[in-house]
């Protein structure tokens, strides 16, 4: 077996798990902080624009996990609304799915692989201000941007022995935004885990004090 099929087949793996983290976790929390539906549903429109790349370029692999993908991120952008996400924070998935529409149409698959190139930081993005933005991460999940990041590096192994200028980019800007997005997640989890214990001790300390100033207080009525 080729070093490409075998990449590709890992690639593939990857993409059919990779978004299900996330779906798992919004199905048991039945909660949404921290997920951007923005980011899901233009994640499905862009894995979906990959389908018909491969197809268009012959590379099975990579459409079937293109397309797996999508329909999971798919679930996730429905799910989120169901949970508490609103349909007005749907802001790039629209604009994004005209343009690749109309690159494919005007331009076909060269036209289309350009624009796709960068669609994973196009979709990544709303993701990353929100998990900047947002304090609370509680329901966004490591596990998929850990195997995004981990899928990003295996693709841009495989579209650099193949030469595809088109997947190299996508894949870099896949690994490079995925990346960041766990380095978020892990900033939001340190953090809290800090606090808590000085929450705790504040009740104590201010019993502390206010029992002293009782005793002091008797102590000066006993002396009077």
């Amino acid at each position: 077996m080729e070093i490409t099929s075998i990449l590709g087949t890992f690639g593939t793996i990857l993409g059919l798990v990779r978004a299900m983290p996330q779906l798992i976790k919004l199905l048991r929390a039945k909660e949404a902080f921290g997920v951007s539906v923005d980011t899901a549903a233009t994640s499905a429109v862009c894995s979906f624009g990959w389908v018909v790349y491969g197809v268009l370029t012959n590379q099975f692999y990579f459409g079937l996990a293109s397309g797996l993908t999508g329909f999971i991120f798919a679930l996730i952008a429905l799910f989120a609304l169901r949970y508490g996400r609103q349909i007005k924070e749907f802001k790039v998935a629209p604009i994004w799915f005209t343009v690749l529409l109309l690159a494919a149409v005007v331009f076909g698959k060269n036209g289309l692989g350009m624009v796709l190139s960068i669609s994973v930081l196009i979709a990544n993005i709303p993701q990353l201000r929100l998990a900047y933005k947002e304090s609370n991460l509680t329901d966004l999940s490591l596990g998929t941007w850990a195997i995004s990041t981990i899928e990003g590096l295996i693709w841009l192994t495989y579209a650099l022995l193949l030469l595809d200028g088109a997947i190299i980019v996508s894949a870099f800007f896949q690994a490079m935004t995925s990346g960041l997005i766990v380095a978020l997640k892990f900033t939001r989890q340190v953090t809290p885990a800090v606090s808590p214990p000085f929450r705790r001790h504040r009740p104590i300390l201010a019993w502390s004090r206010e029992h002293n100033d009782r005793h002091q207080a008797d102590s000066t009525g006993q002396s009077r």
